[in-house]
C-alpha cells in the first residue's frame, strides 16, 4: 500500500509539473521559466493574439544592483531581457501575476489605464510568475492588456527584490533603481494605483 501511495503522489506531482501549474513558493532550482511544451512555434499564436508592447530597450546604466545577473524572456516575442538593464534610468511599476490569480486579472486592466494615464513619465512593466507563457497570453489577449510582460516562471525577479509571496503585488522603482515601495496587495482602479505610487516617485496627476 506504501509502494502504491508514493507512486500515485509521484504521478500527480510530474502532472502538476508539466501543466505549469503553481501556487506556492518555487526555488530557481526546481521551477522553469517556461513549460518544455512553451516552444517558440506553439507560442507564435497567443503572441499574435496578445500583441502586447515592446519590453524596455537595455539603458545605458547600471540598474538596481539586487536584479543584476537576472536575464528572462520577453513574452511579447521571446527575445532576451537584462532586467536591471530594462528598469534602469526611469520610474517602473513592476507588476508581478500569474494567469490563474483571480485578483490578478481585475487589476491589469487597471494597470493598462494608470499606464495610459501616465504616459512616458512612468513605465509599467508586468512580470508573470507561471511556468505556463502560453496561458499567461491567452489571458492577457482576452483582458486586452497589452502591457510587456516578462516571463518569470522562476520568480527571479521577486526573490530578488525580496517580494512578500502573494500575488498580485507591485514593486515601485525610482529612475535611480532603489525600491520606493513594495505593495502586496491589490488594486481596483487606475485612481488607486496613482494614489499609490505617483507619491512615491514625483509624479503629478
Amino acid at each position: 500500500m506504501l509502494v502504491v501511495a508514493v507512486a500515485l503522489v509521484t504521478a500527480l506531482w510530474l502532472q502538476l509539473g508539466d501543466d505549469g501549474a503553481s501556487t506556492g513558493p518555487r526555488g530557481p532550482g526546481v521551477a522553469r521559466e517556461h513549460r518544455a511544451a512553451d516552444t517558440p512555434e506553439a507560442l507564435a499564436g497567443p503572441r499574435a493574439r496578445a500583441d502586447l508592447h515592446p519590453c524596455p530597450p537595455a539603458w545605458p546604466a547600471p540598474g538596481p544592483e539586487a536584479l543584476r545577473g537576472i536575464d528572462v524572456e520577453c513574452a511579447g516575442d521571446g527575445s532576451r531581457v537584462d532586467v536591471a538593464a530594462a528598469v534602469a534610468g526611469r520610474a517602473v511599476v513592476l507588476n508581478l501575476w500569474a494567469y490563474w490569480c483571480a485578483p490578478c486579472a481585475e487589476e491589469l486592466p487597471a494597470m493598462a489605464e494608470y499606464q495610459q494615464r501616465v504616459g512616458r513619465k512612468v513605465t509599467v512593466l508586468t512580470v508573470h510568475q507561471d511556468e505556463n507563457e502560453t496561458a499567461a497570453l491567452l489571458r492577457l489577449a482576452e483582458l486586452g492588456v497589452r502591457l510587456p510582460t516578462l516571463q518569470d516562471g522562476r520568480r527571479l525577479i521577486a526573490a530578488a527584490l525580496k517580494v512578500p509571496n502573494v500575488m498580485p503585488a507591485t514593486v515601485v522603482l525610482r529612475p535611480d533603481g532603489s525600491v520606493a515601495e513594495i505593495l502586496p496587495r491589490s488594486f481596483a482602479s487606475a485612481d488607486e494605483i496613482a494614489a499609490a505610487v505617483n507619491p512615491k516617485i514625483g509624479v503629478a496627476g
